[in-house]
């Protein structure tokens, strides 16, 4: 399994907003806080869990094989407390133990960030049923099953009278909230992640629960191989495409400061914005059932009237 949130992403025209620096910018906020980060053994997952231990948290770290010890040991050679677990965060029980290894290392657990993710691009039409299972196995599942054995000590904390400020943060994409080309399993298992965190985030807000997703732009060993030359490293200045610009954003999301449910979040570099989802468009009613003959003029009057959709990524659109 490999941390990365390939999203196909281009440039696109977006508003934006100046702000000033807030004034306790240094002050860890996930002090006392417990956080398991999976897909964090490189990459994204790794600037998370870093960053989280920086702010205060004590860390699980997931990811297969050997790269979890590695970020363990960063986190400690700073100061950090984190422990390794490696895992297939798809897996059920695997998922149950992450929880466990939380509670039982560090005494409880307050914050989820789903980060771990594959892909296997190919066209649609040339995809096998492998590379389509196992995109959506590692990328959708492996979300839902720590989310879900997650929601259960949180429950069982909130019916004890030991409610906890929990926090969910969810990866998506670029390419699940557009579309990308060559990516349909990846784009489809990202789109799901939004519906997810939407659904998650209006059924657990009962039990203090706060979930949200972002959708990054970041150099990752993944990217770095599809577009060596968006992502190479500056020899100057700003280096948006680092993967830790994006990790603050996850930091406030899993601690207590975070005060939203239900968002997505584009981040790159020093910009951040919230993309919409759905929503419901102009309607034509009848009053009755409508002649298929009629559908070309009202659905042209409502092409007309909508506005134009994003375009997917890598299309001539």
């Amino acid at each position: 399994m490999l941390a990365c949130q390939l999203s196909l992403w281009f440039p696109v025209a977006v508003n934006t907003v100046a702000v000033e620096s807030a004034g306790d910018a240094g002050v860890p906020i996930c002090a006392g806080r417990v956080t398991v980060v999976t897909g964090a053994g490189q990459g994204l997952g790794r600037a998370h869990a870093l960053e989280l231990a920086r702010q205060g948290s004590r860390v699980v770290v997931n990811d297969m094989g050997g790269s979890a010890a590695e970020t363990v040991s960063q986190i400690r050679a700073a100061g950090g407390e984190a422990v390794a677990c490696p895992g297939d965060v798809s897996d059920w029980e695997f998922g149950a133990e992450l929880v466990r290894t939380a509670v039982q290392t560090f005494g409880a657990l307050d914050a989820v960030v789903n980060n771990a993710g594959i892909n296997r691009d190919r066209m649609l039409a040339t995809m096998s049923e492998r590379e389509w299972d196992d995109v959506l196995r590692v990328n959708l599942k492996g979300h839902f099953v720590p989310m879900r054995h997650a929601i259960d000590y949180w429950r069982a904390e909130a019916k004890a009278g030991r409610p906890r400020a929990a926090r969910v943060v969810n990866t998506s994409s670029g390419a699940g909230l557009m579309g990308s080309v060559g990516q349909g399993n990846y784009a489809a298992a990202k789109a799901a992640i939004a519906a997810l965190g939407i659904v998650a985030g209006t059924e657990w807000g009962r039990y203090g629960v706060l979930v949200n997703s972002i959708a990054p732009s970041a150099r990752t060993p993944m990217t770095e191989q599809v577009f060596a030359e968006m992502m190479a490293r500056p020899e100057s200045g700003f280096d948006a495409m680092d993967p830790a610009n994006v990790s603050p954003v996850v930091a406030w999301l899993a601690s207590e400061r975070a005060t939203v449910t239900g968002l997505m979040f584009e981040a790159e570099g020093g910009r951040l914005s919230i993309a919409d989802g759905w929503r419901h468009g102009q309607a034509i009613d009848l009053g009755r059932r409508f002649e298929p003959a009629e559908l070309d003029e009202v659905v042209g009057r409502l092409v007309a009237s909508a506005e134009p959709p994003t375009p997917v990524y890598g299309s001539a659109g």
